[in-house]
């Protein structure tokens, strides 16, 4: 049952579905499983039994796998004081534990959350990596102010799932990668300053000798690079932001 769990994860090496580079400095990545969780925990009501805690190369957060009572088992994302032998249970009425997944309106203020539904029904889509929890800040009526882990105080629907605890493995934003082979381990290949390229290149390069940049930092494709705002105005999700997040 635990190989339909895992799938080869295809080397894309930054190629676009026509085949040219969208992302840069992109390649050459250690070969790897991609395990396919379930964002959505289709079985209500039904507890399963967490038989392990793996390592995701993929992500940031350690895995918990689930075994039901049928035998099927399913991966989802393990807090930071899940235990092998532990039993999880996505309900409405399920009880205040790390690992259960309740809806919004049935979890205490000052609770910490994961995996959070945008729309209820949905497939989790926020609060996913290492060390990462939401708030619950306060309740009116169908709707619920919730802390991310930016800072952001955003509206959410009563209706709306989320699982109960902190993700593990909080200690992965103080991890260095030592050599350089640790960065071509993870696909990531050298990148190349723009003043040090050719004015064909890049628009930074060229000049005799050693140079500045000369003139408002630009993309390799003339766009502005710093300062200029990319988030749209008219975004219909902004009017559930009650208080932008913390700078």
């Amino acid at each position: 049952m635990k190989s339909k769990l895992l799938n080869i994860k295809k080397k894309q090496s930054g190629r676009d579905s026509q085949g040219h580079v969208s992302v840069r400095h992109r390649g050459g990545e250690h070969k790897r499983f991609i395990r396919l969780i379930d964002w959505q925990r289709s079985k209500l009501d039904v507890a399963a039994k967490v038989t392990a805690i793996e390592y995701d190369p993929n992500r940031t957060a350690n895995l918990a796998c689930l075994t039901y009572a049928d035998g099927s088992k399913t991966y989802i994302l393990a807090t930071v004081n899940m235990k092998v032998g532990d039993k999880v249970v996505y309900s409405t009425t399920a009880p205040i534990k790390e690992g259960n997944k309740l809806p919004l309106s049935q979890i205490p203020v000052g609770i910490p959350i994961h995996n959070l539904e945008f729309r209820p029904n949905s497939k989790a889509q926020v609060v996913k990596s290492a060390g990462s929890a939401a708030y619950i800040q306060s309740m009116d009526g169908d709707k619920v102010t919730v802390k991310l882990p930016s800072g952001e105080l955003r509206l959410f629907s009563a209706l709306c799932t989320a699982t109960i605890g902190q993700l593990s493995n909080a200690d992965h934003s103080n991890q260095k990668l030592t050599k350089a082979g640790d960065s071509r381990h993870r696909g990531i290949r050298p990148s190349v300053r723009g003043v040090a390229q050719n004015p064909h290149s890049h628009p930074h390069g060229g000049g005799e000798g050693r140079s500045s940049i000369g003139m408002n930092p630009k993309t390799p494709w003339g766009k502005p690079a710093m300062g200029k705002k990319t988030r749209k105005r008219k975004n219909k999700s902004n009017r559930l932001i009650v208080s932008h997040r913390t700078k």
